[in-house]
């Protein structure tokens, strides 16, 4: 009996423990050998384990990668004072492979008592919408200089292409030497081929013109375009969320959009891969400091080795890429044409599995 209480002395300071269960922080006390004695609803799952398999466990040895978390609760044990960690990561071991890592905001306060000694109570709050919507705000706020960058350098590069390749077709028709023209006819080519890519970089010029548009009818069209472009050895799934409503988009500019989503994907993946084109549809959604009631989410995900971590901040900018043939202007041009929709483009990435999400607001729904 005196183990028993032990075990439950602590929550004295803090009954009763229906309340704690009801809140979405959260609440978990640990022993002088830092394992959990309590821990509430919420944060049996941010542990991915119950309090009873926990219980006689380091509380740090349910997550990968504990390092900061053992030096926050470290400092507050030794030194008896409340510690704060601001958008820590946590993944628990127990969670399932797909899950993504939790960010959390952790407030840790020791609590002294006569039987048990000094406690840790934690608190642990998900700072993962935070962190979302400010980073949203980041990508909008800089959209307007995107957009600037990408008509200035297809102005520039759009005009001195006209009088190339009209040179080059003049010289073709002078020379004697029908072998020579193979070289008039690589410029005439290549001028062709970098116009086409400035045409992309301007598409989104120009307000959408919104119709009704079924959002699966655009998917469709994108994954029979990328499996004519894939290779033999990369497969292309779908997983349609069948009570996704129409709405009103630029049928044209989310093509584009999906287009280089999905395409960048085929890139990451290579020879061989997976790729899964899906939709949902998102109820509450904040998109920057906007809140919709409705929106549509298309994600592409693919089985690739991920965003190198030092693009992950710059991915959506103009000529930022990751591949040594890449223009660094798919994904720009993709979240341009997005944001234009009142929408954005999020990614989670780690090897295997990164997905990028278009965000699409329902119209009329805004909250």
């Amino acid at each position: 009996m005196s183990a028993q209480h032990d075990y439950h002395s602590p929550l004295s300071h803090f009954e009763p423990t229906e309340l704690f269960d009801s809140l979405s922080t959260g609440i978990v006390v640990l022993d002088a050998q830092l394992c959990p004695i309590y821990a509430n609803v919420s944060a049996q799952d941010f542990m991915a384990v119950s309090l009873r398999q926990a219980r006689g466990r380091p509380f740090a040895d349910l997550f990968y990668d504990p390092r900061q978390l053992v030096e926050v609760l470290r400092r507050s044990m030794t030194n008896l004072e409340t510690c704060t960690q601001h958008e820590l990561v946590l993944k628990a071991l127990g969670s399932a492979s797909n899950r993504d890592a939790s960010i959390v905001d952790l407030i840790v306060t020791p609590l002294e008592g006569q039987v048990t000694g000094t406690c840790l109570l934690l608190e642990l709050t998900d700072a993962t919408q935070r962190q979302r919507i400010s980073r949203d705000s980041d990508i909008l706020s800089g959209m307007d200089g995107s957009r600037l960058m990408i008509r200035q350098l297809a102005h520039e590069v759009k005009n001195p292409l006209g009088g190339l390749r009209g040179a080059a077709q003049l010289l073709d028709k002078e020379l004697p030497d029908p072998a020579l023209r193979e070289y008039t006819a690589v410029i005439i080519n290549e001028a062709d081929r970098l116009a086409a890519l400035v045409d992309s970089m301007a598409v989104s010029n120009g307000p959408p013109r919104k119709d009704p548009l079924n959002i699966h009818e655009v998917c469709e069209h994108v994954v029979k375009l990328i499996r004519a472009e894939a290779p033999s050895g990369v497969q292309i799934e779908r997983d349609y969320d069948p009570s996704l409503p129409d709405g009103l988009f630029d049928r044209h500019q989310i093509v584009q959009s999906l287009l280089n989503i999905a395409r960048n994907a085929m890139q990451a993946v290579g020879g061989h891969g997976h790729i899964i084109m899906r939709t949902r549809a998102r109820n509450g959604l904040n998109i920057g400091k906007v809140r919709h009631r409705l929106a549509a989410a298309i994600e592409v995900e693919d089985n690739g080795p991920g965003v190198p971590t030092d693009l992950i901040k710059t991915l959506f900018l103009p000529l930022v890429t990751g591949r040594a043939n890449g223009t660094g202007l798919g994904l720009a041009v993709a979240q341009d044409l997005a944001t234009r929709h009142g929408g954005i483009i999020e990614f989670t990435s780690q090897p295997g599995r990164t997905i990028f999400s278009l965000l699409l607001p329902i119209e009329g729904n805004k909250e």
